[in-house]
Formats: C-alpha cells, structure tokens, sequence
C-alpha cells in the first residue's frame, strides 16, 4: 500500500478528530509545533497516524503557500 502524502494524513486525522468533537487544529497545531504526540488524542487510531507523519512536511508545504506571491 503507497504511503500517504501529509496532505492526506492530516486531512484524515482532522476527520478523525472533528469526528468524535475534538478541537482538531488546536490538537494538529501542539503537535507540528512541539513534536509531543500527546497533544493529540488516540481517539479512533489519530494518534498513530499523526506519530507516521514526518512533522516538518507540512510546515514546509504551509510555509511554501504561504509566501508563494
């Protein structure tokens, strides 16, 4: 099975957390920010996906879209 691009992993686990009414960016954003998985909840696997996911991808991918002019 292809592994998935950040994209998709953290549009899955914000699925995930909005799913079961947890504050998914606040969540996402501990988590890019600090690299502690504990900021994010293990509800529905969430955690491990988010632990799969090289944590500066899509820093760079937001920083990338975010200057591009």
């Amino acid at each position: 099975m292809p592994k998935q691009s950040a994209k998709e992993t953290l549009q899955e686990v914000y699925t995930i957390l909005t799913e079961g009414n947890y504050d998914a960016i606040s969540q996402l954003v501990g988590y890019l920010n600090s690299g502690d998985p504990g900021y994010v909840s293990s509800y529905k696997g969430a955690r491990e996906k988010i632990i799969a996911l090289d944590r500066y991808a899509p820093i760079e991918i937001m920083l990338k879209e975010f200057l591009k002019k």
